[in-house]
């Protein structure tokens, strides 16, 4: 990952991911819809917009609701969250200490801060063009509720599923890709008849846990946090957060929620539209309850990079390896022709081709067989596949393990199937 518009000095807690970075996330994306989507039948995919209506934010309680309380430093003109540590004091007292200037007596009293970027839609910048970079990817499949329950038949209980971006103006973000302003998340909101909601509840947090631990996540790095009575957000009525423990202590980075018919029956109301569901076995309308699985696909990232590196000794040297889970590794298997000579490389090279069409493969001849492998085991390539001088006689190649470093011969032909085989789940 590189910090955006780094050749500018940075932008603030904003990232670009790389060629390596961009096929992790997107092979955690990938198994998440999978998973979500395509191997279930109660779950429709949706990809909502951006942009919306700014009534969405007025009903869902965003406007009102979605802030922060800050204080403001009148010396070094730094500003800070109110419940912030590291402050000394009172905020809007003489007491008060700046945390970064040690000034005391400058910290204003707390001020509620919303954390929505704000836009503009037409030509004109004036109040009634004010639109809303959206902060989280929910509120899009609410107010399509309908419109998939009806395109796709379904009944309740179903769920629609999707993956975007969202935005908060966060003031305190840091621990690189954690707490970000532009993120992207992987949100599922389940509809189920009022009174079901807590079966269904402890069955999303017994399956998003098993996905997790499906990712190849050590079970122990993972711990449930129940949300207290004043942790709990506006729309919730019961929530858990899933942690990890990252570098710098325990952190959420996915939950699962009991939003009960809040969001439906606030747009239900501000819309005037009926979003009530008919249920043709017993002539009973309801508002359906919804149950949320709420994930952040950078969070998530960073989850499985962090419990994938590892520092070893091996033969005497330090070897850093990135062990990923082989179907989540951003490249499956780097081809290296043990020389550059004696017709290696002309095979190599073929064998390269045949084998990216299928999958993201690398071709590197650069330096010796052994750098070459490190390089591979710091990018957490699962397979390093070597062509020498047999290869040119047999057809055969060897595979390096990246885990056990155990090396095996395999017929050419036969890559494609043998590595399928070692990537499937």
């Amino acid at each position: 990952m590189f910090q955006s518009s780094e050749i500018y000095g940075g932008l603030g807690s904003v990232w670009d991911y790389g060629p390596l970075g961009v096929e992790l996330k997107k092979n955690i994306k990938e198994r998440w819809w999978r998973s979500m989507v395509h191997e279930r039948e109660d779950i429709e995919g949706l990809d909502a917009a951006i942009l919306m209506h700014p009534k969405v934010w007025e009903a869902s309680g965003h406007i009102a609701g979605f802030t922060d309380p800050l204080v403001d430093c009148k010396q070094c003109k730094n500003r800070f969250r109110a419940d912030d540590p590291r402050i000394k004091g009172t905020p809007g007292q003489p007491d008060a200490q700046c945390p970064v200037c040690g000034t005391k007596g400058s910290l204003t009293i707390a001020r509620q801060f919303n954390l929505m970027f704000k836009t503009f839609m037409g030509p004109v910048e004036e109040v009634a063009a004010v639109i809303y970079l959206r902060p989280e990817t929910a509120q899009g499949i609410y107010v399509n509720y309908l419109n998939v329950l009806q395109s796709s038949r379904q009944k309740i209980p179903f769920g629609i599923a999707q993956i975007g971006k969202a935005f908060r103006n966060e003031i305190t973000p840091g621990n690189f890709i954690f707490r970000t302003r532009e993120f992207e998340q992987m949100e599922m909101q389940f509809f189920v008849k009022p009174g079901t909601e807590e079966e269904w509840f402890e069955f999303w947090r017994g399956e998003r846990m098993k996905w997790l631990q499906g990712l190849g996540i050590r079970p122990e790095k993972l711990r449930w946090h129940q949300h207290g009575k004043d942790e709990l957000a506006h729309y919730a009525k019961d929530a858990y957060d899933i942690e990890y423990e990252f570098p710098f202590g325990w952190q959420e980075f996915e939950g699962v929620h009991n939003r009960t018919d809040f969001d439906l029956s606030n747009h239900q109301r501000a819309s005037g539209k009926k979003l009530e569901y008919l249920d043709a076995a017993t002539n009973e309308r309801f508002l359906p309850y919804v149950v949320e699985t709420s994930a952040g696909a950078d969070r998530t990232a960073l989850v499985v990079l962090c419990d994938a590196y590892r520092e070893e000794e091996v033969e005497g040297e330090k070897r850093v390896v990135l062990q990923f889970k082989p179907s989540l590794a951003p490249l499956k298997a780097a081809v290296f022709p043990l020389v550059n000579k004696d017709g290696m490389p002309e095979l190599a090279r073929r064998i390269y081709d045949g084998l990216r069409g299928e999958f993201n493969v690398f071709y590197d001849d650069g330096g010796s067989i052994g750098r070459r492998y490190r390089r591979q085991d710091e990018a957490g390539t699962p397979f390093g596949i070597t062509v020498d001088g047999q290869s040119t006689q047999d057809q055969t190649v060897t595979v390096r393990d990246r885990d056990t470093l155990k090396q095996e011969r395999v017929g050419a032909g036969q890559l494609a199937a043998y590595l399928n085989a070692k990537l499937a789940g």
